[in-house]
C-alpha cells in the first residue's frame, strides 16, 4: 500500500488516497497523463491556480534497486501549451518511497509563498518562506540543509520560476545534498512559482515494505549483475553522459553555433575538448570525480563532479545536453567555460537545453557573438535578476526568437531541440517531431542508429519502439539509461513489479505500458489544440546543408504521422 496526497493551497488541507497494487505502479510519466485528462487540464490556462503541479514516484521508490528511484513532475506546460513531465534523477523520489508515499498533487495556489514539510512522522506542515525568496539555490539548500538537517531531500523553485520564467525547472537534491538535479524541461517550475511554493521538504527513512521483500531484493541483485555485464554501463561510468559528444561531432550531428553546422572541430585541428575523452583525462587530472550516482542505488553512476584548474569543485553534473547546447551550439570550445555557466545555471534552477538555444538564438540576432562566455555570462546576470531583458530570455528560444525575428530558431512546439541535429541523426529527430512532449531527446532518443538508406516509414517504426521503452521507463521510475537491461529483459522487471506489489502482471505488460502513456499524451495534445502541423521541424532544417555531411532534413509531419497512423492502426 502507498498514499497518495491531494495538497490543496489555498486552505492548506490534505486529501489521502490509498494505493493497492497496480495502482502503484502505474506511475512516473503514466500516471502524469492519466491525471492531467482526468483532471481537464488541456482546457486550463498553463499559468493559472487551475493548473496541477503533480509528483509522481515509481514503484520501486524508496530501495537500492539501481537506477529506479527516478521521479515524474507534470503539468500542462506553460512553454509549449502541451502535456509536460519532467523526469529527474536526485533523492527526492527515495524520499518519497520511503515514507511510503506514491506521490502528491499541488492544487491551487497558496495566500503566501510557503515551505512544504512532510515529516516522516507523517505529519505535513505549511511554513513561511519569505526568507528563502530571491535567493539562489545553493544558499536556499544550505538554509534548509542547516535547519532540517542532512536526512531530508529538496525540491526547489529556484529564483527564475518565483517570476514564473518559462525555463525553469524545478531542482531537486544529490546524493550529496547538491540542488542539482532537475526536472528541467517545459516550464516545470514557473508553474511551481505560481502556486508560490518555494520548497517541499521530505525526510529520509527505511525502505517501505514490499508484498515479497525476498523476491525484490533478489531482482535488485540480478538487475545490477546484468548491470555489471554491460560494456555500455562501463563506459557511462568512465566517461559519463559527455561520451555523447564524441561520437554525436564525429558522426557531424553535434549542435554548432545555433546548429549551423554539425561538427566543432576537425581531428587535425587539435583535441575535441567537449567530449567525454577529453573531459575524464582533465578532471581525474585535476581531483574530480568521474563517476557519481545523482540517485541512491545508481551503478550507473554517469554523473560526475567537475574540478577548476585550481583543484576546487566547479560543477555537478557537466553533461551532455549542456555541453552541446550551452557549449558547441554557442561556440564555445572550453568545458571550463561551459561549467561555469552551468553552475550559474543551476543555482538559477534553469533548463541548460532552453538556456543554450535561447542564447544561441540571441547570437543569431547579433546581440552577442558565437564565443563569447563572458557574455553569456552577462546574459545569466540579466536573468538571474529579473530585468526586462533577462525575463525576455527566460522565455525560451521560441520567444527571444520572435522577439528579435530570428528565421533560424531551433524548437518544435515551442520547446527547444536537444543536442542532435535531425539532419543527420534522425530517429531521434523523428522522435522530438512526434512526441507531445516537445523536442524533447529522452522521449525516444537513438543517437547512434544508422538511418543510411533507411525509409520514412522505417525510421518511424524504430523512433515509435524507443517511445515506447522510453515511457514504460518513465513511467516505472527507471532510468533510460539501464535500457540495455531493462528492455531485454521484461520478464525481470515484471517478476520484479509482481514481488513487489502482489500483481500478476504478464511480460508484455511494459511494452503495453508504454503504448497506453503515448496515447494518452496525444490526446492531451489534441485536446490542447495541437495539430499534425506542429510536429514540423523549423524550415531551416529542411532548406539548409548541415555541414561536413551536406545533409537536409528529410522527414516531413505529415508522412511520419501517416506512418505512425498505419503503425497503430488508426483509421
Amino acid at each position: 500500500m502507498r498514499k497518495y496526497l491531494q495538497i490543496h493551497l489555498p486552505d492548506r488541507t490534505i486529501t489521502t488516497e490509498q494505493l493497492h497494487g497496480e495502482a502503484i505502479i502505474r506511475a512516473g510519466r503514466y500516471f502524469v497523463a492519466k491525471t492531467l485528462l482526468d483532471l481537464g487540464a488541456a482546457r486550463v490556462d498553463p499559468m493559472s491556480a487551475q493548473n496541477p503541479l503533480i509528483f509522481s514516484a515509481g514503484p520501486f521508490a524508496g530501495t537500492n534497486f539501481s537506477n529506479a528511484n527516478r521521479l515524474s513532475v507534470g503539468c500542462r506546460s506553460p512553454l509549449t501549451g502541451g502535456v509536460k513531465e519532467a523526469n529527474t534523477g536526485g533523492t527526492f523520489g527515495f524520499a518519497l518511497g520511503q515514507l511510503e508515499i506514491a506521490g502528491f498533487t499541488l492544487h491551487g495556489t497558496a495566500s503566501d509563498w510557503t515551505v512544504i514539510r512532510i515529516s516522516r512522522d507523517g505529519q505535513i506542515s505549511f511554513e513561511d518562506a519569505d526568507a528563502y525568496l530571491g535567493k539562489g539555490n545553493n544558499e536556499v539548500a544550505a538554509m534548509l540543509l542547516d535547519k532540517y538537517g542532512k536526512k531530508v531531500s529538496l525540491a526547489l523553485c529556484g529564483p527564475v520560476g518565483e517570476y514564473q520564467g518559462l525555463m525553469a525547472g524545478i531542482s531537486f537534491t544529490d546524493t550529496n545534498g547538491r540542488p542539482s538535479r532537475l526536472a528541467a524541461r517545459g516550464g516545470v517550475g514557473a508553474v511551481m512559482g505560481v502556486k508560490k511554493v518555494k520548497a517541499i521538504v521530505v525526510d529520509t527513512h527505511k525502505m517501505p515494505p514490499f508484498h515479497d521483500r525476498q523476491k525484490v531484493l533478489g531482482a535488485v541483485r540480478e538487475y545490477g549483475a546484468r548491470l555489471r555485464q554491460e560494456p555500455a554501463i562501463d563506459n557511462f561510468k568512465r566517461l559519463g553522459t559527455a561520451m555523447v559528444a564524441d561520437m554525436t561531432n564525429y558522426v557531424g550531428g553535434l549542435p554548432v553555433r545555433n546548429f549551423s553546422a554539425g561538427r566543432l572541430v576537425e581531428e587535425k585541428d587539435g583535441p575535441f575538448k567537449l567530449g567525454g575523452n577529453y573531459i575524464r583525462e582533465l578532471n581525474l587530472g585535476r581531483g574530480g570525480q568521474t563517476a557519481h550516482d545523482c540517485m541512491p542505488g545508481c551503478m550507473i553512476e554517469c554523473s560526475n563532479v567537475y574540478f577548476d584548474a585550481s583543484g576546487k569543485e566547479l560543477v555537478s553534473p557537466l553533461e551532455y545536453e549542456t555541453l552541446g547546447l550551452v557549449g558547441s551550439n554557442c561556440g564555445l570550445h572550453d568545458p571550463d567555460d561551459v561549467a561555469r555557466l552551468n553552475a550559474v545555471a543551476n543555482d538559477l534552477g534553469i533548463d541548460t537545453i532552453e538556456l543554450g538555444a535561447t542564447l544561441g538564438v540571441l547570437m543569431e540576432a547579433g546581440q552577442g557573438s558565437f564565443g563569447d562566455a563572458a557574455f553569456m555570462m552577462a546574459a545569466l546576470d540579466d536573468i538571474r535578476s529579473g530585468n526586462p531583458r533577462g525575463r525576455l530570455l527566460a522565455q525560451g528560444a521560441a520567444r527571444v526568437g520572435e522577439h528579435y525575428q530570428v528565421r533560424r530558431v531551433p524548437v518544435v512546439k515551442r520547446q527547444a531541440i536537444s543536442a542532435y541535429d535531425p539532419r543527420v541523426i534522425e530517429v531521434t529527430g523523428i522522435s522530438m517531431m512526434l512526441t507531445a512532449q516537445g523536442a524533447d531527446h529522452t522521449a525516444g532518443n537513438l543517437p547512434a542508429f544508422d538511418c543510411k538508406g533507411k525509409t520514412t516509414d522505417e525510421l518511424v517504426a524504430v523512433s515509435l519502439g524507443a517511445q515506447v521503452a522510453a515511457a514504460a521507463a518513465d513511467s516505472l521510475g527507471l532510468c533510460i539509461f539501464g535500457r540495455s537491461v531493462t528492455d531485454t529483459n521484461p520478464q525481470l522487471i515484471v517478476n520484479a513489479l509482481n514481488g513487489a506489489h502482489g500483481t500478476q502482471l504478464e511480460e508484455t505488460f511494459p511494452k503495453t505500458l508504454g503504448r497506453e502513456v503515448l496515447e494518452m499524451e496525444w490526446k492531451f495534445n489534441e485536446l490542447a489544440g495541437f495539430t499534425n502541423q506542429d510536429d514540423e521541424l523549423p524550415e531551416f532544417f529542411y532548406d539548409e546543408p548541415l555541414a561536413p555531411t551536406g545533409n537536409h532534413a528529410r522527414h516531413r509531419a505529415e508522412p511520419i504521422n501517416r506512418s505512425l497512423d498505419q503503425l497503430l492502426l488508426r483509421p
